[in-house]
């Protein structure tokens, strides 16, 4: 496997990030959060993963989540239209570089938002979370782009977190994992789905077949994919959770090419 992603220092405007569902934090650190991001690169590093930078956004205070800017599949990359318009400027160095390592794009055009983070990929099935963020038309252009590709696009409303990964992500094994108080409807996966006793046990990086990256904020979420066979890497991430950020949200992992 491909083992390559996109990164993004954090803007020192951090703590002026957007939040939608969670009271807003009055004691975000943005130099712990730099050093914690750095502690997230080394991660990836350390698990065989090449990171690529996007070119730091300093103005743009929710850069460091630069998944949010394109969804890549296979060889595609398709760069998001952020339903915040704040987050425009953060779109066009994160084209550049990933079009610079030689994916395909197409765009998400007005009227359609569509964020990254609304985006779980699985098996052939690509779900998008529909919400505050991201549109109906967002979301079929987007299945206009990966079904010619063999992709089978599945809409999932979503009220209760910012993003669908903010609620749920998937193990290598295909089991949705997911923090039931914020999922709308864990019915959609059926008996795929599995609850974790931690909200942020429910997001994970895939570094591996067997391989895990997660919060250090979900201690038993840990314990219950270790007890399944995964071996679990955990990073602090605290600062970004304050801004409804999680693990998926800090890099773009590219296996495409």
């Amino acid at each position: 496997m491909n083992r390559r992603a996109l990164v993004r220092r954090p803007s020192p405007l951090l703590a002026e990030g957007l939040v939608t569902h969670i009271e807003r934090s009055d004691d975000v650190d943005a130099d712990l959060a730099l050093r914690q991001w750095e502690g997230y690169v080394e991660a990836l590093h350390a698990a065989g993963w090449t990171t690529h930078e996007v070119p730091p956004a300093p103005d743009s205070p929710d850069s460091a989540f630069v998944e949010d800017t394109m969804v890549v599949y296979g060889e595609l990359a398709v760069i998001s239209r952020p339903g915040a318009e704040e987050r425009w400027t953060e779109i066009p160095a994160a084209a550049d570089t990933v079009c610079e390592l030689g994916y395909r794009m197409v765009q998400i055009e007005a009227p359609g938002t569509l964020d990254g983070g609304d985006v779980l990929k699985h098996g052939g099935t690509v779900w998008v979370g529909r919400g505050g963020r991201t549109n109906d038309e967002g979301i079929a252009q987007l299945a206009a782009a990966l079904e010619p590709l063999g992709a089978r696009v599945v809409t999932i409303p979503l009220t209760k977190v910012l993003h669908l990964k903010s609620a749920v992500t998937a193990l290598p094994d295909g089991t949705v994992i997911g923090y039931a108080p914020v999922v709308d409807d864990p019915g959609v996966w059926g008996d795929a789905f599995l609850a974790v006793p931690e909200e942020p046990g429910a997001h994970v990086v895939l570094l591996d077949d067997d391989v895990l990256l997660m919060s250090s904020a979900a201690p038993e979420s840990a314990k219950l994919f270790e007890a399944r066979g995964y071996r679990v890497v955990t990073v602090d991430i605290s600062e970004f959770e304050k801004l409804e950020g999680c693990v998926t949200c800090l890099s773009v992992r590219l296996r495409g090419l």
